[in-house]
């Protein structure tokens, strides 16, 4: 399975705890649960970078198959043990978006790939994710992803955003303004407004991770 510049913040200890221990749905997964309730019941769905378990807890019981999948296998070691007693028609296994050799052509009904998890995988694999999205699901399926917006890291690159009322604020934001430049020298504002996309290294995990913009 390939590694990517992402992968060891994915199998950290803490990084692992930090998404076991996470269970609410996010307002736009709560949409797609109550937009496709009625239909749940006879769909087979694969959920993409499952991470600790937090979408599980509510499509798992809901469906006719599930499976949930990521690259990490820390992370599927603390699904498994997370849902242990928890009977159902639902699986964990250990694999890579980019490379869903082990999964059968045009099975899936539901495809979901939460929590921006797209956005951990580089410019020039993301066509093979699409592509392995494309062959694995049903013709007419459904596939719900996450994904963040170039326009909104604009804002964070300019020094004159950060200030504040509050000094306090005013000093956080300069000191994380700061960081971020730091850890995204290549990266100006001026080539921000024009490229079309850009890798960046925000404040998520303490700047740990790559993220697509």
């Amino acid at each position: 399975m390939p590694k990517d510049i992402n992968h060891k913040t994915y199998t950290a200890r803490r990084i692992v705890d930090y998404y076991t221990q996470l269970r609410a749905l996010q307002p736009a997964e709560e949409t797609v649960l109550s937009l496709l309730q009625g239909q749940l019941s006879m769909m087979k769905m694969l959920d993409l970078g499952v991470g600790g378990g937090r979408t599980t807890h509510y499509f798992a019981p809901l469906v006719r198959e599930y499976v949930g999948i990521d690259y990490s296998p820390e992370m599927i070691t603390a699904c498994k043990k997370r849902f242990a007693g928890v009977s159902g028609n639902f699986f964990f296994e250990v694999g890579d978006a980019r490379h869903l050799s082990q999964l059968k052509d045009d099975y899936f009904d539901f495809i979901l790939f939460s929590f921006n998890g797209i956005d951990y995988i580089s410019h020039s694999e993301r066509s093979r994710v699409w592509q392995e999205i494309s062959r694995v699901g049903k013709s007419g399926g459904y596939f719900c992803f996450s994904s963040h917006n170039l326009q909104g890291m604009e804002p964070e690159f300019a020094w004159y955003n950060q200030f504040n009322f509050n000094p306090l604020a005013t000093y956080t934001n300069l000191v994380m303004w700061a960081i971020l430049r730091c850890c995204n020298r290549s990266i100006t504002l001026e080539k921000l407004n024009a490229s079309d996309y850009a890798m960046i290294r925000d404040e998520t995990h303490n700047f740990s991770l790559h993220t697509y913009y």
